[in-house]
């Protein structure tokens, strides 16, 4: 079917031919003829790679031209967002007769993001929607088709009962959006259908043709039964794999189970592969290695990147930071960097395919129950679909490197069909967090009536409601008890404790734990170490890590030195490595000096400072309800101090834009303390000093003049 004989506006032909559109691809034909221009509810279960996004595109572009309401694209991963965001921003130039907007907002949970509201086309992550609902953002109203990406996710542990919960909702509104939920191949779709009213779309095809193999003892079986063997050398077969596809032609992508492994693997395929890189390519990735030093501090994991870089290899994994990921995921989405070594992370987020993926082993830890185990083998169909570049590959492969028998892994996991997605919602915690938050939406709601809306989740599909009502009477009785909510005859409303507590989003147990920490805080001195505790042993912080052998010195020591700041008595065995670089960090501790001493990379401190400023300012919220407004300045120090990295002195220099934690402390050591000696010192003086400059002392003074 070609895109020239589609009921659209010719513009709108005109825009997707410049953007090289001509002909659709099965699994968009059958999205046509299965109602999607015409606004019937999908479920399209495809391959990676096989046209989701313009099945996305060509929905939101025919509600622009034939209504008024919103479009709201809910997508898992603020990475995966952000791309999209970028995908779909060049709705934006389409002439359709009036000015459309596209915007993202995918942060802080509380929020309400006003802008929103003059917005046609919204990108969110599931998270995100879930608090616009819970604050009651008028504009959900006005949603009229509502696109959910990687909707298999609805059965992730952690994230599923979100996603299931928003769709729930947004099904069941007046306006009756028309739902697209986009899913790669999955075995109970029909079940997943049936819940979101739902016509299903199957096709297995996939524009670059995959093939599935196992390597083990010197060779690769495959699933159409040729064998072929691989050269082997002491790097090791996985690596062997990747460069072996290099030298043909093609890049590989190799899935570590470890950060560290990852790393190794890279490093290993260093010198193989540089030996096929031609002297353009060579230049080229030298200035990215040199790109690479010049944007972020020299800590040994970014000089190991750098280094690797230059040979045409890369690892990819959350301990590095954004500037570091996004600048290897262009080069190697470009081609410039051959093979990339990547924990699994990078499966489910963008779109980096390659002509051949490793999967180096099918076992991973399980945080959960502490100890490995294998993937399984929707995780595996995950990995698969990286492989095959559309536009550069015929063909793509993906191979298991396994240590077992081969006709075993490739019953389990290549013939094998994905597990079935099974809902989450039903867990203690997912009925705790979102039996409030139903109740907060919905006022004066009736038992029966919580127990109506929750059956009408997939959770209510696949379990009895006995079990159910059995669930949301454990939850209600918590949150009675807790002061969460209160019963008015047989309805049930929030109180003001309750609704905080859901529009901060944060778990309920969350919430009862910080109460108690509050009320117990005495007036009259600092407790930034005991906060910074609090909030590091929360069911939220993330990412925690435990600390090691060596580190329970330190945290001792530490311990015995901020004994004043303690809410309540702790040991060692009670800190997380987590928490020494918080109160490393706000020390003013250097990148370098977090990885070298902490094992904490940018990426993970990254994380750490985002997670701990939104568990701060909970805190700070909740102190304002229970009326402990002696304890507000202190959170707000402390937030300013973790934003910017810095000890308490440097505070009112950082007011200033363009003085980080860096300038402040040289400005400091020169003896400027505050705005007003800032002010003081002349113009030519302060650009004399280490990294300020003319440029930013003329800044500085201007700012200065303006503020006063």
């Amino acid at each position: 079917m070609k895109i020239e004989k589609l009921d659209l506006p010719k513009p709108v032909k005109d825009f997707f031919k410049a953007e090289g559109y001509s002909e659709l691809y099965p699994p968009q034909v059958d999205s046509i003829k299965a109602g999607l221009l015409d606004q019937k509810n999908l479920l399209i279960s495809a391959p990676t790679a096989s046209g989701k996004t313009l099945i996305a595109t060509l929905a939101m572009i025919n509600h622009l031209i034939n209504n008024n309401g919103k479009v709201v694209y809910l997508s898992p991963l603020r990475a995966l967002a952000a791309e999209k965001f970028s995908e779909f921003k060049k709705i934006e130039k389409i002439p359709l007769g009036r000015k459309i907007k596209v915007q993202i907002s995918t942060g802080d949970f509380e929020s309400m993001d006003k802008t929103l509201e003059q917005s046609d086309v919204i990108i969110l992550t599931n998270e995100k929607m879930d608090s616009l609902i819970r604050h009651g953002a008028e504009w959900v109203n006005d949603i009229r088709l509502v696109i959910a990406d990687e909707i298999h996710l609805v059965g992730d542990q952690d994230r599923g009962p979100t996603l299931e919960m928003i769709l729930t909702k947004l099904k069941l509104l007046e306006s009756k959006p028309q739902i697209i939920a986009l899913s790669a191949t999955i075995t109970n779709a029909d079940e997943l259908s049936e819940w979101l009213d739902c016509t299903l779309v199957e096709n297995d095809w996939r524009p670059v043709p995959l093939s599935e193999g196992v390597y083990n003892e010197g060779g690769v079986i495959m699933d159409d039964g040729k064998y072929f063997e691989v050269e082997p050398s002491l790097r090791g077969p996985s690596v062997d794999l990747g460069a072996e596809s290099v030298r043909d032609g093609g890049q590989s992508l190799l899935f570590a189970e470890t950060r560290m492994r990852s790393a190794s693997l890279a490093t290993k395929a260093a010198d193989v592969i540089s030996k096929y890189l031609k002297k353009s390519e060579q230049d080229e990735l030298e200035k990215i290695s040199k790109k690479i030093l010049e944007k972020n501090e020299h800590t040994q994991l970014v000089k190991t990147l750098a280094e690797l870089v230059k040979k045409g290899v890369a690892f990819h994994h959350a301990g590095l930071n954004q500037n570091c990921r996004e600048t290897i995921e262009t080069e190697f989405r470009k081609g410039t960097i051959k093979l990339l070594s990547s924990t699994p992370t990078l499966a489910s987020g963008v779109n980096l395919p390659a002509r051949r993926v490793v999967i180096t082993s099918i076992v991973r830890y399980n945080s959960r129950i502490g100890a490995n185990r294998p993937i399984s083998i929707l995780e595996y169909k995950q990995l698969c679909g990286r492989a095959g570049r559309p536009q550069y590959d015929d063909y793509g492969e993906a191979i298991i490197v396994g240590n077992a028998n081969s006709s075993e892994l490739i019953d389990h996991y290549i013939n094998g069909e994905p597990e079935p997605i099974e809902s989450k919602i039903a867990d203690d915690k997912s009925l705790r967090i979102h039996v409030l938050s139903t109740i907060v939406i919905n006022p004066g709601i009736k038992k029966d009536e919580i127990i109506n809306f929750f059956s009408q989740t997939l959770g209510g599909l696949q379990s009895r409601k006995s079990t159910l009502k059995f669930g949301v009477d454990i939850a209600l009785r918590y949150l009675m008890d807790e002061d969460f909510l209160i019963k008015k005859g047989e309805r049930f409303v929030a109180t003001e404790f309750g609704k905080k507590a859901s529009r901060l989003y944060i778990d309920p147990l969350t919430a009862t734990y910080f109460r108690t920490a509050i009320k117990n805080v005495s007036e009259g001195k600092k407790h930034t170490f005991g906060f910074l505790h609090l909030i590091s042993e929360s069911e939220e912080f993330f990412p925690k890590f435990s600390l090691r052998n060596k580190d329970y010195e330190a945290a001792s020591l530490l311990i015995e030195n901020k004994t004043i700041e303690l809410i309540e008595p702790i040991s060692e065995y009670d800190c997380s490595r987590s928490l020494l670089a918080l109160d490393a960090w706000i020390t003013e501790s250097s990148e370098i000096s977090l990885s070298d001493n902490l094992k904490i990379e940018s990426g993970d401190m990254h994380r750490i400072i985002e997670t701990a400023d939104w568990l701060l300012y909970c805190l700070r919220e909740l102190a304002k309800q229970l009326e402990r407004v002696d304890l507000l300045d202190e959170f707000d120090i402390i937030r300013k101090r973790i934003n910017y990295g810095i000890r308490e002195e440097l505070l009112e220099l950082v007011k200033i834009k363009g003085i980080g934690r860096v300038r402040a402390r040289k400005l400091f050591k020169y003896g400027i303390k505050n705005l007003d000696d800032l002010s003081a010192i002349p113009v030519k003086k302060l650009a004399e000093i280490d990294k300020i400059g003319s440029t930013l002392a003329d800044n500085f003074k201007s700012q200065l003049r303006k503020g006063r």
